[in-house]
């Protein structure tokens, strides 16, 4: 028989029994232990994770054997509410970390999850989350292999904070970065903008809104494999998270020192958010997205990039949005559906809160 202590695979000690969370399970002990087993360590599964160890191991070779370069990502995640239209806290926690790898030109691999769980929390709401999370790395192509839990006394935290760190391989050729944005240059997005943050908004019941309008949030990965492979040379592509695409195209502006005129004609918004955002006051330049990539693409290359783009699902709605100029430097411009021109700035202040 095999001794469980000189197993490589630890046996499974146990089943989480509560209804609620207790600072009994951030003790150590085997109510700590039980919790792990049942709620994480059962939905996470794979070779790495179960060995449960104090860090994943993985071969040098076969990490370079897919790329020249590491890519290392982290992520906390703080959304209220934890579960709103289209998606939760654990789906956006996968989601947010997986990008963040992809929109550098890496293929994500692997990822931890830190938890800091409040005392009171439902065992089933946790249950709920992990499982999420698990259908959504499952559906990116990546692992999660090691992780912490921490339990806090109530009003510490709210309800459940999540930390996720990722790991990626960038293949040889590929050199994503802010600074390449050149004059002549075209600026594409995967889709429509601000669903993300009209979501939330709606979840909250703050408004008195009826709307229909769910999460972006969605694995970009696969997209951007089809996208390189008809461009192996992006200049720029980012995630347009927090402080939503003005955000992104203000950065690239500044750190490649070029003039990005976006067109608000060329714009996709829904129906039910830019209505939302004019009763509200809100502007879609700035809500957030949870599933939305803007991509700057050399000119010759436009075309075959945004074809691909709408051929994958995350990316039917695909859209060129902008041109790079060389002047006024450091500037975004927005050509308005009236005819004007007005400076669109970085977001100033905190639009719209705990988003993500």
């Amino acid at each position: 028989m095999t001794n469980p202590a000189t197993s490589a695979v630890r046996q499974r000690s146990g089943k989480c029994r509560a209804d609620t969370i207790t600072m009994a399970h951030g003790s150590g002990g085997k109510a700590m232990r039980d919790l792990i087993d049942d709620v994480f360590v059962s939905t996470f599964d794979n070779d790495e994770l179960s060995k449960l160890e104090d860090q994943a191991r993985f071969s040098l070779g076969s990490l370079s054997n897919a790329g020249d370069r590491l890519a290392l990502t982290t992520d906390s995640y703080v959304v209220d509410p934890l579960f709103f239209p289209g998606g939760d806290i654990g789906k956006l926690a996968i989601t947010g970390t997986v990008n963040d790898l992809a929109v550098g030109g890496a293929i994500p691999l692997y990822l931890t999850c830190g938890m800091i769980i409040e005392e009171g929390m439902l065992v089933d709401e946790l249950r709920t989350i992990t499982a999420s999370m698990r259908m959504t790395a499952d559906k990116a192509g990546v692992k999660i292999v090691t992780g912490d839990t921490k339990v806090v006394p109530r009003g510490a935290a709210d309800k459940l904070f999540i930390n996720t760190a990722g790991v990626g391989v960038i293949p040889a050729g590929v050199n994503i970065a802010s600074h390449r944005a050149q004059p002549g240059d075209i600026v594409i997005i995967n889709g429509f903008v601000g669903d993300h943050g009209a979501a939330i908004v709606d979840a909250r019941g703050e408004m008195a809104l009826q709307n229909t309008i769910e999460t972006d949030c969605q694995p970009l990965n696969g997209l951007i494999q089809s996208m390189l492979e008809a461009c192996p040379d992006i200049h720029c592509m980012r995630d347009a998270t927090r402080g939503g695409i003005a955000t992104v195209l203000n950065e690239f502006a500044e750190t490649s020192g070029v003039c990005i005129r976006l067109n608000e004609n060329a714009l996709p918004v829904r129906e039910e958010v830019r209505g939302m955002c004019e009763i509200l006051g809100l502007d879609p330049l700035y809500l957030a997205n949870e599933g939305k990539l803007v991509a700057i693409v050399p000119p010759e290359s436009a075309q075959d990039v945004l074809e691909v783009m709408r051929q994958h699902p995350t990316g039917e709605n695909s859209a060129i949005i902008a041109t790079v100029d060389a002047s006024p430097a450091s500037t975004v411009i927005l050509s308005t559906l009236f005819g004007g021109e007005r400076i669109v700035d970085m977001l100033v202040g905190e639009q719209l809160p705990r988003i993500c």
